[in-house]
């Protein structure tokens, strides 16, 4: 049986490119977003009652990855990027049916104009991803203590950031175009968004968040911002 699906919302992030995004959702709480209701769904009586929930699951689709296919089975960044398991024991982007779901804080309840709104927080979303479906979150049936977690049953070992003097002129500037942007960069970076397979401690690296185009190298461990150039 075949099913079509509409979105019934955008989502505004400042991941503007799918490098460095964080692997689970709510590794990085200062990670704020927007999602826009669409077409029918954009109304007032979907929200009624959403504000006594404090997250939500959102369901959406990996939408950049779409024409690339999938395959049966993938290399998680947590085996190192070489050990290959079934496509279903794993969260990678590439899927069948190119789906994905996220647990996410809810932030607040807004409205601009005809545009309803969601702020969430902790999100893992690229801009622009398309949203199929919202859901609160029930801590009593949702929230399972005693789950295993298989080969990601830990939580990975945060790295520090450090802005380096060449640099902290131009973090204080995008902190000034966007608040919380430096707390957003440690919290981004302090999961070492670098691929298993290619972490050179003489590379630099970019990820682009807002319109800032965050630059970095590895020095004994931490990241250490080399510059933040506007977009």
């Amino acid at each position: 049986m075949s099913h079509s699906l509409t979105p019934v919302a955008l989502c505004r992030s400042p991941y503007k490119q799918k490098f460095a995004i964080p692997r689970q959702p709510n590794l990085v709480p200062a990670a704020i977003g927007r999602l826009e209701l669409q077409g029918e769904c954009n109304r007032a009586e979907c929200l009624k009652g959403l504000e006594q929930f404090s997250h939500l699951w959102v369901l959406f689709s990996f939408h950049e990855n779409l024409a690339q296919g999938w395959k049966p089975t993938v290399r998680p960044p947590r085996l190192g990027g070489n050990a290959r398991i079934g496509v279903f024991a794993s969260r990678a982007t590439f899927r069948p049916n190119g789906l994905g779901m996220s647990v996410v804080k809810l932030h607040r309840i807004g409205q601009e104009g005809k545009q309803h709104f969601i702020e969430i927080a902790g999100l893992d979303l690229l801009d622009g991803t398309p949203i199929y479906d919202i859901k609160p979150y029930i801590p009593y049936s949702d929230a399972l203590p005693d789950a295993e977690g298989g080969y990601a049953q830990e939580a990975p070992t945060p790295m520090p950031m450090r802005v380096l003097p060449q640099a902290s002129e131009a973090m204080a500037a995008a902190e000034q175009a966007h608040p919380g942007f430096q707390r957003l960069a440690e919290q981004v970076l302090a999961q070492d968004p670098r691929p298993a397979y290619q972490r050179s401690a003489d590379r630099e690296y970019g990820v682009q968040l807002h319109d800032r185009d965050l630059r970095w190298v590895v020095t004994d461990g931490c990241n250490c911002v080399t510059d933040v150039v506007p977009l």
